[in-house]
């Protein structure tokens, strides 16, 4: 699915438009992003419910046991699924949150609440988040992620989002997290394109990421450096101490032996003198 709109346009009016934001968008290099086809939001949002909280895998596999619940010639529609119990879907692994969810995305969707596909693709982003969000399990992020990566909308700015934040905070050099009034307040300069630059807020925390174990690599190696060059050193010097010590040592033992043997001599010299004088004359 195209964009609707020019992407190197957009890259040049933030490259203009924020000079910080440019060293990433240089750093990552082109817009790639392009949005996934959509059939319909009511498949769209169905989807979106039972991904919640869940790791790809694990809602995938729940995703594909609810999908072989229902007949293979309609496929997942709004009355198959509230037509179906609640012990076949649970059956298939979705919590009772989730289906009390899907049933309300169902109902509303026969309703009119939630939109065909050519409605929606009418209706501006303001609307479209106030209409979907109608439903249980929808938030306001849900719906961004909807018009960012299924619609394709140029606008858009997930605030609340933990990557477009983290990002914002690498980008910017803050010391904490930004508030949402930062972000939005920030973001100003970046219209009508902030859905690109929120792009580029999840590419500066997977650059971060990228070269975080290059600077753990280098940090280590200096480290041993640090510590070999230092054990060598004092290998040495603990050498060159050890054989001062030994001289001393050495030199102290000889002193005492010098003298030690000196006064053996002068005793027995002082001894043999006082058996050889005469009698009486005794020192």
């Amino acid at each position: 699915m195209q964009l609707s709109y020019d992407p190197d346009e957009a890259i040049g009016h933030l490259i203009e438009a924020d000079h910080l934001l440019a060293r990433i968008i240089q750093q990552a290099g082109p817009f790639t992003h392009r949005p996934e086809k959509m059939q319909s939001p009511f498949q769209a949002l169905f989807r979106a419910i039972v991904y919640q909280q869940l790791n790809g895998k694990a809602a995938a596999t729940i995703l594909q046991r609810v999908v072989d619940l229902l007949p293979k010639q309609t496929g997942v529609t709004p009355e198959g699924l509230l037509e179906l119990d609640d012990e076949p879907l649970r059956g298939a692994g979705l919590s009772r949150s989730k289906m009390a969810a899907i049933r309300d995305l169902a109902a509303k969707t026969i309703d009119g609440t939630v939109p065909t596909l050519a409605k929606l693709k009418k209706m501006d982003d303001t609307e479209i988040v106030e209409r979907l969000v109608q439903v249980r399990g929808i938030g306001p992020w849900t719906v961004e992620m909807l018009l960012m990566f299924r619609l394709g909308r140029p606008d858009v700015l997930p605030v609340s989002d933990f990557g477009v934040r983290n990002g914002f905070m690498l980008i910017y050099g803050l010391d904490a997290m930004p508030s949402p009034q930062q972000i939005t307040e920030h973001a100003e300069r970046w219209r009508p394109y902030r859905s690109v630059a929120s792009w580029y807020m999840w590419r500066a925390v997977d650059l971060h990421r990228q070269s975080k174990p290059q600077v753990e690599k280098k940090n280590v190696a200096a480290k041993v450096a640090v510590l070999q060059a230092p054990a060598k050193k004092a290998s040495s010097k603990k050498e060159g101490v050890t054989k001062r010590v030994a001289k001393k040592v050495a030199a102290k033992k000889s002193v005492k032996t010098t003298v030690v043997a000196k006064s053996v001599t002068t005793k027995t010299s002082v001894r043999k003198g006082a058996k050889t004088s005469p009698k009486g004359k005794r020192r």
